[in-house]
């Protein structure tokens, strides 16, 4: 069985990756690490809310706690309209070096279920690090399963996010100018 560590950017995204992976010879636990989330209210509501998820499902949950507003705008600036580059590094290069010094087989992202997220650059980041680390990258497009994962969270009160999770993803979230609508 492939012991998988599954980034996890909330309990939404997380349900139906999780379903999904248990129906395969996966055996996922999940990675809590959003540096880029912010405000801090938002961070820890979406990590609440992905505990709550983790205990009622059963799966394993490592929370690597560090609300990293300061280190996330240092590592974007001044590419600030690239910054999902950097995001999708540096939980990727986190991930992957946990599963590799904890003896996991491969890993992945439950970024891949959002339809609003870049898959093709989440995947090549995913492949640099897992050479990097000498694991798998277990990729799966999981974005049929979204809705789905939508409902199942709102079904079960899970806190339900409004944006990516960067300030700046806020800040075109609540002025209409969302990133896919450049």
């Amino acid at each position: 069985m492939n012991k998988l560590l599954l980034h996890a950017c909330c309990a939404p995204c997380a349900i139906k990756c999780i379903e999904s992976l248990k129906a395969e010879p996966v055996s996922p636990a999940l990675f809590w690490f959003g540096p880029n989330i912010h405000p801090f209210t938002e961070y820890e509501s979406r990590k609440n809310a992905l505990i709550t998820f983790a205990e009622s499902s059963g799966t394993e949950l490592i929370i690597k706690d560090e609300y990293g507003l300061r280190n996330f705008i240092k590592g974007i600036f001044p590419a600030i309209d690239d910054r999902c580059d950097y995001c999708y590094r540096i939980r990727m290069e986190h991930t992957a070096r946990y599963a590799a010094e904890n003896g996991f087989d491969s890993f992945s992202t439950t970024l891949l279920i959002s339809p609003y997220q870049q898959h093709e650059k989440i995947r090549e980041i995913g492949e640099e690090c897992a050479e990097k680390y000498h694991l798998a990258f277990l990729y799966r497009d999981f974005r049929p399963l979204f809705r789905e994962g939508q409902r199942a969270a709102r079904e079960l009160g899970l806190y339900m996010q409004k944006y990516c999770g960067c300030i700046f993803s806020e800040e075109e979230r609540y002025r209409g100018k969302g990133r896919n609508s450049k």
